[in-house]
């Protein structure tokens, strides 16, 4: 068996304060394995989404460890935490996140060039090739459709080789067959790079074509199941 990518052990977030203190994640404990696929379904204010902050460094739990790409998260401060994140952990956000006064080019280079990347440029334009952007560089996101926004978000993910691959709703702002072929770009960087990928989603049916699907309901683990095999799209 792989050894975990991600561990978790009885991890505890609460947020606010006071009376209005809400208690976000109750005694999480998970494990995924190198190469794993995971989708993580469940209600709204479930936790979902919180659980990949947490995993990915963005947000501080309260108790228990985390341990990802072999990092103790607790054991870091803020810059580590960047440096990890910049090192091991690529993330896709469901609102694209982009620069809107850079380049598609510049929007997945500019991050590899402040981690001291030297072949950043070279790196950025391979990796939009790669998401079919080839001929896109030079465009902002106001000039991109939304699908064109996400695959520069998924290369900028990419661009540096994480191990872990982390997407929360990746397909919530595009239509279903925009979001189709996310998804399919999504699983065929996992596939070809080995990497792990956890996804939060709404849509069971694409968590059922990862190899587990775990549920949350309000702030804890309430199933995971594995569903046999990725069950991706394939390629066209």
């Amino acid at each position: 068996m792989a050894k975990p990518a991600i561990e978790l052990d009885n991890v505890d977030l609460s947020l606010g304060s006071g009376a209005a203190r809400v208690h976000i994640l109750k005694r999480i404990s998970l494990s995924v394995a190198g190469g794993e696929s995971v989708g993580i379904v469940g209600p709204s204010g479930s936790g979902k989404s919180t659980l990949l902050m947490v995993t990915a460094g963005l947000e501080k739990a309260d108790s228990g460890t985390i341990r990802v790409a072999g990092e103790a998260l607790e054991a870091l401060d803020e810059d580590g935490l960047a440096r990890f994140r910049g090192r091991s952990v690529g993330i896709v956000f469901q609102s694209f996140h982009l620069m809107p006064t850079m380049t598609a080019l510049e929007n997945v280079a500019v991050p590899l060039e402040l981690a001291g990347r030297r072949d950043a440029f070279v790196r950025a334009e391979a990796e939009l090739k790669a998401v079919g952007l080839g001929h896109r560089l030079n465009h902002h996101p106001a000039e991109l459709s939304g699908g064109e926004q996400q695959r520069v978000a998924i290369a900028r993910a990419l661009a540096p080789e994480p191990t872990i691959l982390i997407a929360d709703e990746p397909t919530g702002n595009l239509d279903a067959e925009t979001g189709e072929e996310i998804i399919r770009l999504m699983f065929e960087a996992r596939a070809r790079r080995g990497a792990t990928l956890v996804l939060v989603t709404h849509d069971k049916a694409l968590a059922e074509r990862c190899d587990r699907r775990i549920t949350m309901r309000s702030g804890e683990v309430v199933e995971d199941v594995r569903t046999g095999v990725s069950r991706a799209p394939l390629p066209v």
